[in-house]
């Protein structure tokens, strides 16, 4: 069985777990429509990505 030679301090532990914490999610807002989504994405309530209509979006009866 693997047993550490040493103990590791809380500052190197700490150091290593840095890394681990959630980072909240990221949205833009759209430059035509002015509706928030994720960066990189198309916005699918309106269909536009970059400032360009991609898909068509059907409309809600």
């Amino acid at each position: 069985m693997a047993v550490p030679k040493k103990k590791i301090s809380k500052s190197r532990r700490g150091m290593r777990r840095s890394h681990d914490a959630l980072n909240s999610p990221t949205y833009v807002e759209d430059q035509t429509t002015g509706e928030y989504h994720r960066p990189h994405h198309v916005d699918m309530k309106t269909g536009f990505y970059k400032g360009r209509q991609v898909i068509q979006v059907k409309d809600k009866i």
